[in-house]
């Protein structure tokens, strides 16, 4: 198998995770979010993540010192698709986590449309923005 046939697999994978994810906010269903897309689904990419950085990290060019070893670490497909299963597994788990403390904090269900996509496509935005966005509804709350 080619990185770039894995790098697909991976994408859709993780998309199918989202889908899963978005469901279960919508069902309100914690297994759904919290054990299937917030622990299964990312343990499953840290496990191919694991098999690439085993396999494949140490004969990449480059390292981890200086950003120009970054960037020369990258130039390796087998690489670059461990970068990105790095992604999809923690953005996924810090979706479910963003969606779990949500429900709990009470937040509308609403929040989350847009929270969830800007966590997947901008993961650490994403993030920020549940924690502003929770600060700002407690606040409303407290007041």
């Amino acid at each position: 198998m080619t990185a770039e046939q894995v790098f697909a697999i991976a994408s859709t994978t993780a998309l199918a995770g989202w889908v899963v994810l978005g469901f279960a906010v919508l069902r309100q269903n914690a297994f759904l979010r919290d054990e299937i897309a917030g622990r299964w689904w990312p343990l499953a990419f840290a496990a191919l993540y694991t098999v690439l950085i085993v396999f494949f990290f140490r004969a990449a060019p480059g390292g981890l010192d200086t950003l120009a070893n970054v960037q020369a670490l990258f130039t390796s497909p087998w690489a670059a698709l461990a970068g990105w299963v790095h992604y999809l597994a923690f953005d996924l788990f810090i979706g479910a986590l963003i969606a779990r403390r949500a429900m709990e904090r009470g937040l509308p269900r609403l929040t989350l449309v847009v929270l969830l996509p800007a966590t997947f496509l901008f993961g650490p935005i994403g993030l920020l923005l549940s924690e502003i966005t929770a600060l700002l509804l407690h606040r409303e709350k407290t007041s």
